[in-house]
């Protein structure tokens, strides 16, 4: 049986490494017709909610600091709503919506939210450079071949990518685009609301 999951998550490893070198979507490309190197989301779908009771447990993501290269491992951040941010310097949409990131950050960091990137198929001098030019507040993976996305279980086709994981560690809500502060935000409270 753990042969098998091992299997499971190198297939989807592979899957997420070789829709994400397709390259960035924005909102619209996403959903675009198939045409040999164009991404299309589930069900035409490019955000996608998990109902509470449908929700299942993502496995222990975990990977290399970027800045660090200490360990960084989702359950460190235990009982904390955790937004995963899938990014690479190289992605023009990721690099703008670091602003809507950080705003909903800041805005949310006080209750009981956490913020993790997962920087994927990126030079990591460039990425580096990237976050401390724009003093990135929380942290991120190194992944450059997409080992730490296999564990999530949930579509992960384009670059930019977020999920947003509730408080455990089941997703909530995928938005396979980039995003807004405001609906985020809206996003990001609504599950840090839901009743324990």
């Amino acid at each position: 049986m753990a042969r098998l999951r091992r299997a499971a998550a190198a297939a989807a490893a592979l899957l997420a490494a070789v829709t994400l070198v397709a390259g960035c979507a924005t909102g619209d490309d996403a959903v675009a017709q198939n045409q040999g190197n164009q991404f299309v989301s589930p069900d035409g779908k490019i955000v996608i909610d998990y109902p509470r009771e449908a929700r299942q447990s993502v496995g222990d993501v975990e990977g290399p600091d970027l800045l660090t290269g200490e360990r960084v491992s989702l359950s460190q951040f235990k009982g904390d709503v955790v937004v995963l941010n899938v990014w690479a310097s190289w992605c023009a949409p990721c690099r703008k919506e670091f602003t809507e990131l950080d705003a909903t950050y800041q805005a949310t960091k006080g209750k009981g939210v956490a913020f993790l990137g997962i920087d994927f198929r990126d030079s990591k001098s460039s990425a580096q450079d990237f976050v401390s030019d724009n003093k990135v507040a929380y942290r991120s993976i190194y992944d450059y071949g997409g080992a730490s996305l296999a564990s999530l279980g949930v579509p992960v086709g384009a670059v930019p990518t977020t999920v947003i994981l509730d408080r455990q560690h089941r997703p909530a809500k995928v938005f396979l685009k980039s995003i807004t502060e405001d609906e985020l935000t809206a996003a990001v409270l609504a599950v840090a609301n839901e009743p324990a």
